[in-house]
């Protein structure tokens, strides 16, 4: 099979190489699945760099994240069958940059509601943004909420969510696209911080109360201007360092407005409380089915344009999600 290879580790244009592999065979509680589509996201731009929490041994084909329909099963697998169509995460190091890969056979059946692409975006960026806002924050009908990175894959997926929750939304963009990009996926306020002072705008769009839940996956210089933005009994939430710094935040400034700040590593529930997965998922494709979900993807790669596309990613020239075909 036709895949891409991490042969060393750098930049995706420095660590990802084409190669001609073996087909990989599912151990007991796997599958193989036929790539249908596999989804771009920030963890494999780390991956490649090994700065991620996971370092599979070089080389690997990395891809988290796919659409892919069963072709093998593994001993012992009697839930799923030859020719299901599932979602969820890839079994590194045989992952989604490939013809084939390896998953977990409890992965989810992909919604009928979503077509191969919108499928393939629906677990990491919306999982993530529904448990921040329903586990983690506690959302409520009357909460705004303020989210950073709103044009970005989980950022686009956050606003989508609280809107359809109900809450107002205020979204922090880069750049005019950026901004109507937000606009289209509902956001009431936009504030680009190219050209805005965030945090006035942010207070003049709260009447100066300031957002009652964040969503930050962006952290750094970002997550210091996000904290003069969070209401009394607000409630921050950590996704990501996609800045590059990792914020160590003065606690007496939580202390003196009341307000929490709250860690989200999603990927940890599957170890550690994995119905909560399992109710997401149940949501998630519950408003698939009725056609609320509609994942913005921006880019479709074919097999060679994958280094460019995680280039553009880790880069933020990129709007929603970008997926790939083998």
């Amino acid at each position: 099979m036709k895949a891409w290879q991490v042969q060393q580790l750098g930049t995706p244009t420095e660590a990802l190489r084409t190669a001609d592999l073996p087909q990989p065979e599912p151990a007991a509680g796997q599958v193989r699945v036929r790539v249908r589509s596999a989804a771009l996201n920030f963890p494999d731009v780390l991956m490649c760099q090994g700065l991620y929490q996971v370092r599979p041994e070089l080389p690997f084909v990395p891809g988290a994240e796919l659409c892919g329909e069963i072709t093998a099963v593994g001993d012992g697998v009697i839930e799923r069958r030859n020719g299901d169509r599932i979602i969820g995460m890839a079994a590194l190091p045989h992952g989604a940059f490939a013809e084939s890969a390896l998953m977990p056979a409890a992965s989810a059946l992909a919604p009928e509601a979503l077509d191969d692409d919108a499928a393939a975006v629906l677990t990491i960026a919306y999982q993530t943004a529904w448990a921040a806002l329903f586990r983690r924050a506690q959302l409520r009908p009357e909460d705004t909420v303020l989210v950073q990175a709103a044009s970005g894959g989980v950022g686009s997926a956050t606003v989508q969510l609280a809107k359809i929750n109900g809450n107002r939304v205020i979204a922090i963009v880069g750049g005019a696209e950026k901004a109507a990009a937000a606009r289209q996926l509902g956001a009431d306020v936009v504030i680009d911080r190219t050209t805005e002072d965030v945090v006035a705008a942010v207070k003049e769009a709260t009447e100066g109360r300031g957002a009652d839940v964040i969503f930050d996956p962006v952290g750094g210089d970002a997550y210091d201007l996000l904290a003069k933005c969070v209401a009394f009994e607000g409630r921050i939430v950590v996704v990501g360092f996609s800045g590059g710094r990792i914020q160590a935040p003065p606690l007496n400034h939580m202390l003196l407005k009341n307000y929490s700040i709250l860690g989200l590593h999603w990927g940890y529930y599957q170890t550690m409380r994995p119905s909560v997965i399992e109710q997401g998922y149940a949501e998630l494709s519950r408003l698939a089915a009725s056609g609320a979900i509609r994942p913005t993807i921006s880019r479709t790669l074919g097999f060679d344009e994958l280094p460019e596309g995680l280039t553009d990613l880790a880069a933020g020239r990129t709007i929603g999600r970008l997926v790939w075909h083998p």
